[in-house]
């Protein structure tokens, strides 16, 4: 997946390295990208029967992103191998730059890179991360992340700084909107769809997501509704030199930046 989809991408299904037999399933779900897990889905005895999957999968024309294991464990380097012929590489637990930067030794080509914070030491870390050469957008690890400083994850409240945090840092540092954690619930819809408004009103445009019965719901808020398109092509045929006005309200080059990045995510091409 090149670098400009990954930057537009909606949705984030995961699936474990450890069922092949829902690799195609997910793929078909329309999910933007499909990340096959290496790590937290994968228990520590099946990681080389799990690696074996993706490495055959990819290898017959599979295209998904992986989630290797954290760099501090013994099973990096053998993921980052498997990991060669993916569509972007997911990298857990990001505290620093460097930790980005040991991804590109292993690789002749540089892969996409989405890494996801998970502590607070990665969320103050995060401008650099993003700054990282390969970084395309960084994900945000809700469950980790609240474990950590020990509350919910699933309280909007008690992260809410931490996700604005990460969507500054992600704008400072010249990437794509930053891509929200799960919804632990696999059936809670009303669940799903508060946490996918809420993570939007705070400049999230994607969401990561464990089951393929969340991506139409997940997209649909994601993407910018009918009225915002028709604004933002009103907006940007209306423009002038300089700052003009459109329907009572003075339009600058931000408001025409905000006017193209909606256009891009509907695909459509922008002047």
């Amino acid at each position: 997946m090149a670098r400009h989809n990954i930057e537009i991408a909606r949705t984030f299904l995961f699936v474990p390295a450890t069922r092949p037999d829902r690799f195609d399933k997910a793929v078909a779900s329309g999910a933007d990208l499909v990340i096959i897990d290496l790590e937290d889905a994968v228990a520590p005895q099946d990681k080389a029967e799990a690696r074996a999957n993706v490495e055959k999968w990819l290898a017959a024309g599979g295209r998904a992103a992986v989630r290797v294991n954290g760099a501090d464990t013994a099973w990096f380097r053998e993921d980052l191998a498997v990991a060669a012929a993916a569509a972007a590489l997911v990298v857990p637990k990001a505290e620093s730059a460097e930790d980005i930067g040991l991804v590109a030794v292993f690789h002749d080509r540089q892969l996409p890179v989405i890494p996801i914070i998970e502590s607070p030491r990665g969320l103050l870390a995060a401008r650099e991360i993003c700054e990282r050469a390969g970084v395309v957008r960084a994900a945000f690890g809700n469950v980790d992340f609240a474990a950590e400083i020990g509350v919910d994850p699933a309280s909007h409240t008690a992260l809410a700084a931490a996700r604005s945090h990460l969507v500054y840092a992600s704008a400072a540092a010249g990437c794509a909107p930053p891509i929200d954690g799960v919804t632990t619930s696999v059936k809670d819809q009303a669940a799903l769809l508060t946490d996918a408004r809420h993570a939007r009103a705070l400049g999230f445009t994607a969401k990561l997501l464990i089951h393929p019965s969340h991506v139409g719901l997940v997209a649909d808020v994601m993407s910018p509704s009918t009225d915002e398109i028709r604004w933002a092509r009103d907006v940007l045929a209306s423009r002038t030199s300089g700052a003009s006005v459109y329907n009572g309200h003075m339009v600058d080059a931000p408001v025409l930046r905000r006017a193209r990045r909606m256009l891009a995510q509907r695909h459509e091409d922008t002047p």
